[in-house]
């Protein structure tokens, strides 16, 4: 991983190359290059700073082509530094001096048999100048390679073992590029500048925006190969070597730049922040009632044959699952258990093919949460369902059903707008099979869509809390631990600020339920531990208020998100901010947007690369 960009055309294409990698930066990396076929030679750019600085050096270096790859690179195996960035050319025993050999090629994935093709191509002669699973597809390519190109890579992926998308092209064949995917996502966009006859490969139709709208989802196991005018994919027959010529649907697909423009605010993640009451309104935009038809055709059916719900997701999506899970029981009452998608599929489960299998992700691609779909699905669970924010995304495809939310592209790593929407989206989901196992009243019906429909206002309220927020924000910047608390469906809400405060602030943040904290945390507290603490006027408010004397006779220093008629007053060691109103079973979407706000300025104040946090990238698409 990060970013794929390829393309063949009969025009330069580096300008392409890089204004593709540009909109893919959000998913964050650590370094970056381009490689083109020119003048009968390999050649390339490759750096550790950001894709501007490539610009410039394929300008002073004079790259230019109408055949290239490009790509962003977030480290998996080897360190960042530029012997290890993308592309990858072969080097091999019949390049001399260590010369470029004929194979450039850039990778997303993990290639589990690294090692051993590896020991296999330094028995025949190859160089590796990287610590990278990469350069071993090169070389292999390489060795396979007797001329044709489309029947080397076909070869070469049949001996691949774990996730790939690749593009590749080869010194002996100018205006002709290659892509293969495996568990990794990679698209066909369809050249629609006249007269050029040009076909691109990337890893997400998004690079792509501006240059053509007309993509092709690869699906896994396919191998396309793309020439000037011409393009055709194939696939490995089923118990054979032999690949067949396939047909996939061409999509119109308009994809958004990424590239949007900051206007006041200083970092994407802050603007999307107050993105959110738009967002959530646009995810209710077409939600006139209840209905599982919300989910697609056949929900109803599918709902009605469903005794339980398992959800799987990462991250933050995680946390969304684990606050639905409180809503899916006492409002639905469904059993319901969450499981984190990578930890999933690699334990011994109890499969019920009366299970609604929920996935959760923001763009849909993140590779542990499509592997624990799939490994659900091999259980015998066949009733899925997806909420989602990229509506061609692999996990929309790969589901029965799907709630597309509508929150826009968000470019920072650390997620906001998509976790509120991502909440909207589970509670419609919660309505629908309470509806359906008539757990829902008319009434009950009419007092939830009235209050989906005043979230965008309440949350606009919340925003508007950011000042105080901010004074807060320069004492959590001098510290280097946290404690966050929380009771009941606003533990998970903690444990997400928890998360975002260490995501971006890098300070070493814990969340707990309250109640745990004099079975261990309690050791920690001391005055130079802030505990931050969600206290919405619930059924366990008077449980957490003792939670939080715990806290104040250790010497703890306690900062307090309070709903107003809490009567929690600020004094000597207790910091109180008033959220605007009680918001019932939807007060956590208005609980998490003061902790994204806290984690947002308190990385402000200690001057971290708050889009771009270190060591993360957006779409997780490696295991």
């Amino acid at each position: 991983m990060c970013g794929i960009v390829g393309a063949v055309s009969q025009r330069n294409i580096v300008p392409i190359l890089i204004e593709g990698l540009k909109r893919l930066e959000y998913r964050g990396y650590d370094s970056c290059g381009v490689a083109v076929h020119q003048d009968g030679e390999l050649r390339r750019a490759r750096s550790t700073s950001r894709v501007a600085e490539l610009h410039s050096q394929t300008a002073e270096d004079g790259i230019a082509s109408g055949t290239g790859i490009a790509h962003t690179r977030w480290a998996t195996h080897g360190v960042p530094a530029v012997h290890n960035a993308h592309p990858h050319f072969s080097h091999g025993a019949h390049a001399a001096d260590g010369a470029a050999g004929r194979i450039a090629l850039v990778h997303n994935g993990i290639i589990e048999n690294h090692d051993e093709l590896r020991a296999e191509l330094k028995a025949r002669g190859y160089t590796f100048h990287s610590q990278t699973d990469t350069e071993v597809i090169a070389h292999l390519i390489d060795h396979l390679y007797q001329g044709d190109l489309l029947a080397a890579v076909q070869l070469a992926v049949q001996r691949l073992k774990g996730a790939y998308a690749i593009a590749v092209f080869s010194r002996e064949e100018p205006h002709r590029v290659v892509g293969a995917r495996e568990g990794s996502p990679l698209v066909l966009g369809v050249g629609t500048q006249a007269g050029q006859g040009e076909f691109f490969l990337a890893s997400d139709a998004m690079a792509l925006a501006g240059v053509t709208d007309q993509i092709v989802y690869l699906e896994e196991g396919d191998v396309v190969d793309m020439q000037l005018g011409r393009y055709w994919i194939t696939q490995r027959q089923v118990g054979s070597d032999r690949f067949e010529t396939v047909q996939r649907e061409v999509r119109t697909v308009h994809a958004h730049s990424g590239a949007a423009e900051l206007g006041p605010y200083r970092h994407y993640m802050q603007k999307e922040i107050f993105e959110q009451p738009v967002a959530i309104a646009n995810t209710l935009d077409a939600v006139t009632g209840i209905s599982p038809e919300i989910f697609g055709d056949g929900a109803y059916r599918a709902f009605k044959e469903i005794d339980s719900v398992l959800i799987l997701a990462c991250g933050t999506s995680f946390y969304a699952g684990s606050t639905a899970k409180y809503w899916l029981e006492s409002i639905a009452k469904i059993p319901t258990s969450v499981e984190i998608a990578s930890e999933y599929r690699y334990r011994d489960s109890v499969p019920n093919p009366r299970t609604l299998v929920v996935t959760i992700s923001q763009s849909g691609e993140t590779a542990d949460t499509l592997a624990a779909l799939k490994h659900a699905r091999a259980q015998g669970m066949t009733h899925t369902l997806t909420v989602c924010n990229v509506s061609t995304s692999a996990m929309v495809r790969e589901c029965e059903l799907a709630f597309i939310t509508r929150a826009g592209a968000e470019i920072g790593v650390a997620s906001t707008k998509a976790f509120t929407t991502q909440l909207v989206g589970l509670f419609l989901l919660t309505l629908a099979l309470a509806q359906t196992r008539g757990h829902l009243s008319e009434a009950q019906e009419t007092e939830h869509l009235k209050a989906l429909r005043h979230l965008p206002v309440a949350v606009q309220a919340v925003v508007a809390l950011e000042p105080q927020v901010i004074a807060w924000s320069e004492e959590f910047a001098r510290k280097e631990n946290a404690l966050f608390l929380g009771r009941g469906l606003h533990y998970p809400i903690a444990l997400e600020g928890a998360l975002k405060l260490k995501e971006i602030s890098y300070i070493h943040a814990e969340a707990y339920p309250a109640g745990e904290l004099k079975h261990g945390p309690l050791a920690l507290v001391t005055a130079e531990m802030p505990v931050v603490t969600v206290a919405p006027n619930d059924a366990l408010l008077e449980k957490l208020k003792s939670n939080m004397q715990e806290v104040r006779a250790r010497g703890g220093e306690l900062f307090v998100f309070a709903d107003s008629d809490t009567k929690i007053e600020s004094e000597q060691g207790l910091h109180v901010i008033r959220m605007p109103e009680h918001y019932g079973a939807l007060s956590p979407i208005l609980h998490v947007i003061p902790l994204q706000l806290l984690a947002y300025h308190t990385a402000c104040a200690r001057g971290t690369d708050v889009d771009k946090p270190r060591n993360l990238a957006k779409s997780v698409t490696v295991e």
